[in-house]
């Protein structure tokens, strides 16, 4: 058996007791030979074909974080997986869909506009027409004449996100980027730049400034802010991460991402945070918990 299938097995839990952070694992090793598809091809797709093999998986945090996956290897044989995906709507969660149209939005994916704006349109949940409302303001900003022509700040982070981040041709400072983060009258997209702009200047204002973000009324846009703390990895993010995964009233996809931003900071005072969310009622905030403690453990057992 070659390497791609033994991670495939792994991934997939074929033998039944493989552990969730295990299976992560596999996950992120399958992403990158997934990303080599201008390199080595044909291993490349069988990675995203194996990858997607787990959408068929009971788990709703390992299907999204498939889906997250796969948009960002910008490999387009992901592409007619996602759609079967994101129009599945008896069968796959919010979650998991949402993640699968925002990946979609990551490759680039033009094949999919017709199919984006009809989620965007009719779909009953917010959380999936918001998703899609950015994945399409992503791709025409990509195939557009402003992408080649903006001077963006370079990124210490290696992720594609829903938004680029605006512009440096404006000088903006950390009110006026707070404002925009958090103006209910600008489109979901630009709220969206002026998040990840904040983010790659990555001081503690600006962290704390993203902070303020955690008040909107959109489970999404909270659920990216949470994401970005995880990017950060700065404790000062640490006290607003827990009162978020401590709202029991909050959506899981929102308390999902601050336990898996706590796990990727990992400082003293947040593991027995994370040791108490891994017996949380709510599946994905369990998962995520206790992927987060693999994580950190697996990490440091490495360095020693």
């Amino acid at each position: 058996m070659g390497l791609l299938e033994e991670l495939r097995d792994t991934l997939i839990n074929k033998s039944g007791d493989v552990e969730l952070g295990k299976r992560f694992r596999a996950l992120f090793d399958l992403k990158h030979i997934g990303s080599e598809w201008e390199s080595n091809p044909e291993d490349a797709k069988r990675a995203v074909q194996y990858i997607a093999e787990s959408f068929k998986d009971d788990s709703e945090l390992l299907k999204h974080e498939v889906a997250y996956v796969l948009g960002q290897t910008k490999n387009m044989d992901s592409a007619p997986m996602l759609r079967d995906v994101l129009k599945d709507e008896e069968g796959q969660q919010c979650m998991v869909r949402h993640e699968a149209a925002e990946a979609l939005g990551a490759l680039g994916d033009v094949d999919s506009m017709a199919l984006l704006k009809h989620y965007y349109e009719h779909d009953p949940l917010l959380e999936i027409r918001q998703t899609c409302e950015l994945a399409i303001e992503r791709i025409n900003w990509e195939t557009s004449e402003k992408s080649k022509q903006e001077k963006l700040q370079a990124s210490a982070f290696s992720s594609i996100d829903p938004a680029p981040p605006l512009s440096l041709e404006k000088d903006y400072d950390l009110d006026k980027l707070t404002k925009i983060l958090n103006d209910q009258d600008e489109p979901l997209f630009i709220r969206y730049r002026a998040m990840f702009r904040l983010r790659d200047i990555a001081t503690d204002e600006a962290c704390l400034a993203l902070a303020t973000g955690f008040d909107d009324p959109s489970a999404l846009f909270k659920h990216e802010i949470a994401y970005v703390f995880g990017q950060l990895s700065n404790p000062v993010t640490v006290p607003a991460l827990v009162e978020v995964l401590k709202r029991q009233d909050e959506a899981p996809m929102v308390r999902h991402e601050a336990a898996e931003a706590l796990g990727s900071i990992a400082t003293d005072d947040v593991l027995p945070v994370l040791k108490d969310f891994a017996t949380d009622s709510d599946e994905v905030v369990r998962d995520s918990a206790i992927v987060a403690l693999d994580m950190y453990e697996y990490e440091n057992s490495v360095e020693v």
